[in-house]
């Protein structure tokens, strides 16, 4: 039997094959890995994906899992959005992307998305009531999708409407985020309707 606290759940990533922030990405993908889990990267296409660094620099290129359209929800226990200001904002721009969104949201599975990843979840209407943190120019588009609140910390977690919502507003609170993530993952969820940070 594996001694890694995350052996056995698995886990979706969303990407779009161009304009991924690199570290939003990969180190996410890593450290999940490292600990047990089984990290899916769903691109748009089979292409690799060519992530960028600080949204102009290029990155490394990452081989997906699988295409977008082929994904099954209903396989995966978490569902992970890095950001990157073009991935983001393309990404949201894919139904199938926010049809994922929504039966995750809808079927009390945890969501987590960094810096400019909430765009997507702007755009799927799963954010009413919600409080989170994302790149800040992100806030007011969250405040008129009907979230509760935007607060600048380094991670927030909030259960409200049924699932439970993990987000950090850049590659620096890439520790918290990852670590809220696999607490998230490992069953350690906050108390339905309040917000952790």
């Amino acid at each position: 039997m594996s001694d890694k606290p995350l052996d056995g759940h698995r886990v979706l990533v969303l990407v779009t094959n161009y304009g991924v922030e690199q570290d939003e990405l990969l180190v996410p993908v890593r450290r999940l890995r490292e600990d047990g889990a089984d990290v899916t990267v769903a691109a748009v296409s089979s292409d690799p994906i060519v992530t960028l660094v600080g949204d102009r620099d290029a990155g490394e290129t990452v081989e997906p899992t699988t295409v977008l359209e082929t994904v099954d929800s209903g396989a995966y226990q978490l569902l992970l959005i890095p950001g990157g200001t073009i991935n983001a904002d393309q990404l949201r721009l894919q139904p199938k992307a926010l049809e994922v969104i929504k039966t995750f949201a809808t079927s009390g599975r945890p969501i987590a998305a960094i810096c400019h990843g909430p765009w997507a979840l702007v755009e799927a209407d799963v954010l009413r009531d919600k409080t989170l943190t994302s790149y800040p120019s992100v806030r007011t588009d969250a405040r008129n999708a009907g979230a509760k609140s935007w607060v600048d910390e380094a991670v927030v977690s909030d259960s409200a409407q049924g699932y439970a919502l993990i987000t950090s507003r850049t590659p620096k609170d890439l520790d918290d985020f990852v670590r809220e993530v696999s607490k998230t993952l490992a069953g350690e969820t906050p108390t339905t309707g309040e917000a952790r940070r």
